[in-house]
């Protein structure tokens, strides 16, 4: 007897599997029943034997969870990265969250202004925010929004400096993440770049004598992701604004990160800020959503009003612009800013950063039993001090002492047991991410709030080993 006869009709099995259909559609749960048939006589070829019907309908329900499943899924930041590219960068707080949602969930004033009944500026929608914050409101500054940094460097460039050339020192020729680099950024924007001083040292005569017919602008980046040090020498953003405006020229700064306070009053390592560098003398300031300032991905740009308005009208901007659900966050974001006093309970950028070290040691003890059970004859675990690091290009020799969970396999030779743990705690209906150093697997509490405990530990009877 042919056994592939023995296997029911996928009509049969779609009957028992009502609830399935349900929440994934006829089509979707149809796929899947053909494949675990074709799986099952696949098997037969190879000796296998056939599943019984509660094999087959449960292999069903898997394939079909696991298509169902979305891909940008939500998982535990363990690495010790606060601002984590890979791992979508800052958190956004429960007020943009809500915006987010209702912007998302009906009509909004976009581009329509209530007052007038005509045609408005999504720009409108953030700008005098910006410029309140940054600036105190000043009617000489103006701001507009792209999609993230890069993307603000390059139009402002673009709009800016199209055809000349731009003065930048070599020590500030920097390379973010994806192997972007501000060279090949300016080739884009159709810019030449003008390198001046060495690696390590440039100083005011290096810009002053760059300066020519064919120059647009002169440039400062903040070197955001790493540091020169030893023989060194840079040109502070007042000595290079003053050089700029003496030729008549603007001067453009690239924070690349950004925040809009002062870190230092949170007992953090000190970052440069939009409004320390207008109050130099900085024309135009370019820095990041999505990182210290602790909103959605955009690019802000914010700046002399009149130079702001060229930047709007180069078409690059409507390519580069962004939706309403990044403004919406990007405005509940900046609300925040207005409270200093609840900045860092209700931001959740700044409350990470900010976490006691005894909160986070209390927590891995809470947690140790849980771990130890259900590592019990793989691997010891222990709560220990460790340093945690901001991220995303911010301030990077600059360490956060934290606590971690520490998993040492007990194995002589750890290196498979290291992998397979990481993989078991990648594969936990909540992914967690940690990182292996020093022959152990470690999880950074500082990303493990205290309201996400129950969650974490309720998933860790399901490891795999």
């Amino acid at each position: 007897m042919n056994e592939s006869k023995r296997l029911p009709a996928v009509d049969r099995v779609l009957q028992q599997l009502p609830d399935l259909i349900e929440v994934h559609g006829r089509q979707l749960v149809t796929g899947c029943v053909r494949a675990e048939l074709a799986a099952a006589r696949e098997g037969l070829k190879h000796d296998l034997p056939l599943p019984d019907e509660a094999s087959l309908l449960a292999a069903i329900r898997r394939r079909a969870d696991d298509a169902g499943r979305a891909n940008l899924r939500p998982v535990f930041n363990l690495t010790g990265t606060v601002l984590h590219t890979n791992l979508g960068r800052a958190q956004l707080a429960e007020e943009a969250i809500a915006l987010m949602v209702e912007a998302a969930r009906s009509p909004c004033a976009l581009e329509y202004d209530l007052a007038s009944g005509g045609r408005g500026d999504r720009d409108d929608l953030v700008s005098g925010l910006l410029a309140e914050l940054v600036a105190g409101g000043s009617p000489d500054i103006a701001a507009t929004i792209v999609n993230n940094n890069a993307a603000a460097v390059l139009l402002t460039l673009n709009a800016l400096a199209q055809g000349k050339e731009a003065v930048v020192s070599r020590g500030e020729l920097v390379e973010i993440g994806g192997a972007f680099r501000i060279p090949d950024v300016m080739r884009r924007a159709q810019v030449r770049l003008h390198e001046i001083g060495t690696t390590n040292r440039t100083h005011a005569k290096d810009y002053a004598e760059a300066i020519g017919p064919k120059t647009a602008l002169l440039m400062k980046v903040h070197t955001s992701n790493y540091a020169v040090t030893g023989f060194t020498a840079t040109v502070d953003e007042q000595q290079v604004a003053s050089i700029a405006h003496a030729a008549d020229l603007p001067f453009v700064v690239d924070l690349g990160s950004g925040t809009l306070c002062d870190f230092a009053a949170y007992g953090l390592p000190p970052e440069p800020t939009p409004q320390q560098a207008l109050a130099a003398g900085a024309d135009i300031v370019t820095f990041s959503g999505d990182k210290l300032l602790g909103g959605p991905q955009a690019g802000l740009i914010v700046g002399r009003k009149d130079l702001i308005a060229k930047i709007k009208k180069n078409p690059l901007k409507r390519a580069l612009r962004v939706g309403k659900t990044t403004l919406a966050a990007l405005e509940a974001t900046l609300r925040l800013y207005r409270d200093p006093d609840r900045l860092a309970e209700r931001l959740p950028t700044l409350r990470l950063l900010t976490r006691p070290v005894a909160d986070m040691a209390a927590l891995g003890e809470r947690l140790l039993p849980a771990m130890q059970l259900a590592l019990d004859g793989f691997a010891t675990v222990s709560v220990e001090a460790c340093a945690s690091q901001i991220g995303s290009g911010a301030l990077p020799v600059e360490r956060l002492p934290s606590a971690a969970l520490v998993c040492r396999p007990v194995a002589k030779k750890p290196g498979k047991s290291l992998l397979a743990l990481e993989r078991a705690f990648r594969s936990l209906p909540k992914p967690v991410i940690g990182y292996i150093r020093d022959d152990a697997y470690h999880l950074d509490l500082r990303g493990l709030e205290a309201k996400d405990e129950a969650v974490f530990a309720a998933q860790l009877p399901d490891l795999k080993l």
